[in-house]
């Protein structure tokens, strides 16, 4: 095994310092809280010590294989809407202020990091350019793209990086690693739909991939886009006192979203696959950090691709978006087959995110220490879940290990040790805690007026608050004037020292999704709601199975109107079918019924059951149905048009259009 030392680099940026102390020693006393990702709630003492010794060596991983920056940092769509600036966090370069949690600081310089590297001989990353990285691995005719990233401008701005250092290569295949979007949105800007149809370029990924992709925001996409909003703060202005990163990356890009349905699926650990002369071996890791997402080894190179399953942070087991709970246990599991598979062969680990580990001994600590946290995460948290203990009580009981709290790359900056450890109660124990009292609660803003009426009134509850902020208890002050703000929306003196509350515990957050959540609670109480940043995309309504489609439609029906409409049948006749999923043998298009009942909306596949005759029945292409549920057009439009022939009773199809909720991208979360 060749030592790091005999390889030669282009000269790298310089290393930034250590954030936070002066001399350089790492991260000091501040607005530090526990070493489990949490918030320091002002309350003494302020630093217990368990952030590990400060070293360069991510300093030096990070700015290693340098080649080029973008410059300038900035990234544009058509119409000149910024949609990326990389620029913005020049300041990351000064110590860490009093704004903010040094060790997120830290993070947050190290995801900053901007440019085109060589990993190893042949394949180079892009990071720095979007919440993720997009790699290039040089094949026999051109270059294999993994995971471009979330939105068209931005890849195709990396990709002319890439080629401007390396040489106009075509693009010759490629590859997503998971279904989250910031691995495959943008796909357009690194290749033509046409060339994959027509079968000159594969595009790999996971079984089960295209299901995922298209899937995951189908039933709750616009809560999880407002959350969304909140997580990444997007919207939030970037500077020392407001958005330094999310511990994952710097942010997410606003440009174009698309998809492009893989053409190869890998459906086996252990499966093969030579693309454009480079040999790929694969490790299929469902269930994980995404429900489809793969692993792969290029043992040519005895490099190693561990997707989002191991990165210079702590992960999510329940995303603050909102999500399913992920199985901490089985990701454990799958990091041993990993290590079992591949570290032999292996001197380089790379991932979606951050950047590389070179060195077999440093490879295998780093995929041991990521594996023994998540099984530590699980284990223990089960173990306190049949000592009687709550997700609240074990989120503050449980702690790391001193040998994991030493590594800074199972640190809480993207997911908590805090919330991780609420998602394991979850998952195996749902909402209800088992007292009584928690069972049959009011909701928030019922709960709220009796609470304030309970301790004397608004202004006493504020009076109060303010003791307890100046006494550093900003955990309970944020408690209390939750339920003033949703006793009294327009308190004024409740909102602001609210705000102030959120943005205290936002500068002292490790981790990056709760400093922004913070702070956008902070700014929707002074300056109201902020809305959603992020674009919708019809690739990923055309990935769809119509049956999802269905199901998107059932979730927004207004079920006390639909009730009140009676019953209901509309026969589909879609055709012809994008996606690979039963179709009519006779022309081609897929027969499904929609029947309306009790308020229910049930989809079923072929005609009404028992022979039940449709109160009408539509004609229309797959396009159209597309563009209807995107809302680029209506039923009554497309019927105008020609686009749906329908034949029966037109007032069944009007009635069942009044019928559906739209989604509020805007909707409150701080107040009621």
């Amino acid at each position: 095994m060749a030592s790091d030392e005999q390889e030669q680099h282009p000269a790298p940026p310089p290393a930034p310092g250590a954030p936070g102390r002066p001399d350089g020693a790492g991260p000091g006393p501040g607005p530090t809280g526990p070493g489990r990702g949490t918030a320091y709630d002002g309350r003494e003492p302020a630093y217990d010590g368990r952030e590990p010794a400060y070293d360069e060596q991510d300093f030096a991983d990070a700015a290693r294989g340098f080649v080029a920056r973008l410059e300038p940092g900035t990234v544009h769509d058509a119409r000149g809407r910024l949609v990326w600036d990389a620029d913005a966090y020049g300041f990351l370069e000064e110590d860490c202020p009093p704004t903010a949690h040094p060790s997120l600081w830290r993070q947050s310089r190290l995801a900053a990091v901007q440019g085109l590297f060589e990993v190893v001989p042949g394949v180079h990353q892009v990071r720095g350019l979007d919440l993720s990285n997009i790699t290039f691995i040089e094949g026999r005719d051109g270059v294999i793209v993994v995971d471009p990233l979330i939105s068209a401008e931005v890849a195709a701005a990396a990709l002319a990086l890439y080629r401007t250092h390396r040489g106009d290569r075509p693009v010759t295949a490629v590859l997503y690693t998971h279904c989250h979007v910031d691995h495959f949105g943008g796909v357009r800007g690194v290749v033509d739909p046409a060339d994959v149809a027509a079968g000159r370029v594969p595009v790999l990924a996971p079984a089960g991939f295209l299901e995922h992709a298209a899937g995951e925001n189908v039933m709750t996409g616009a809560a999880m886009a407002r959350r969304s909003g909140y997580m990444y703060g997007a919207a939030l202005e970037k500077g020392p006192a407001g958005q330094i990163g999310c511990g994952l990356g710097q942010t997410t890009s606003l440009g174009s979203i698309g998809l492009i349905a893989p053409t190869l699926d890998i459906t086996a650990t252990g499966q093969t696959e030579t693309v454009d002369g480079v040999r790929f071996v694969f490790q299929l890791t469902p269930g994980t950090e995404a429900p489809a997402e793969m692993n792969f080894h290029l043992p040519g190179s005895r490099l190693l691709c561990v997707a989002e399953n191991a990165c210079h942070t702590l992960h999510n087991v329940l995303t603050l978006r909102g999500a399913l709970v992920r199985d901490p246990s089985a990701w454990a599991r799958y990091l041993t087959e990993t290590i079992q598979l591949f570290a032999d062969g292996t001197d380089t680990v790379f991932a979606s995110h951050h950047w590389p580990t070179w060195g077999q001994d440093r490879v295998v600590r780093f995929l041991e220490e990521q594996r023994d946290a998540y099984a530590y995460l699980h284990d223990q948290s089960v173990r306190l879940i049949n000592a009687g203990r709550t997700g609240p009580e074990i989120a503050e009981e449980l702690d790391f290990p001193p040998s994991l709290e030493r590594a800074w790359h199972v640190r809480g900056y993207y997911g908590s040790l805090s919330h991780n450890a609420k998602a394991v109660y979850q998952r195996y124990m749902g909402w209800f805690d088992g007292n009584p009292a928690h069972l049959w609660q009011h909701p928030p803003k019922e709960a709220a007026v009796r609470y304030v009426a309970f301790m004397g009134g608004a202004d006493a509850v504020v009076a109060r608050a303010r003791e307890s902020f100046e006494a550093g208890d900003l955990r309970w002050v944020a408690e209390v004037l939750g339920h003033v703000v949703f006793a009294e929306p327009d308190h004024t003196e409740a909102r602001a020292l609210q705000a102030e509350t959120f943005e205290r515990l936002g500068h002292g957050s490790e981790c990056g999704p709760w400093r922004n959540f913070y702070l956008m609670g902070a700014a929707e109480l002074r300056g109201g709601v902020l809305g959603t940043p992020t674009r919708g995309a019809r690739d990923i309504i055309a990935a769809l199975t119509v049956e999802q489609i269905f199901q998107s439609m059932a979730v927004r029906i207004n079920g006390p109107r639909a009730a009140a409409a009676g019953r209901i049948l509309l026969r589909w006749r879609i055709g012809p079918a994008p996606h690979p999923s039963a179709v009519s043998p006779d022309d081609g298009r897929e027969t499904w019924t929609l029947l309306l009942s009790n308020g229910a909306l049930t989809p079923v596949r072929g005609d009404a059951p028992r022979g039940e005759q449709p109160d009408a029945t539509l004609t229309l292409t797959r396009a159209t149905l597309d563009a209807v549920t995107s809302g680029a057009t209506t039923f009554a439009d497309a019927i105008t048009e020609g686009a749906v022939t329908l034949t029966g009773d037109a007032r069944a199809l009007l009635t069942f259009s009044t019928l559906t909720d739209r989604p509020n991208p805007r909707f409150p979360i701080v107040t009621p």
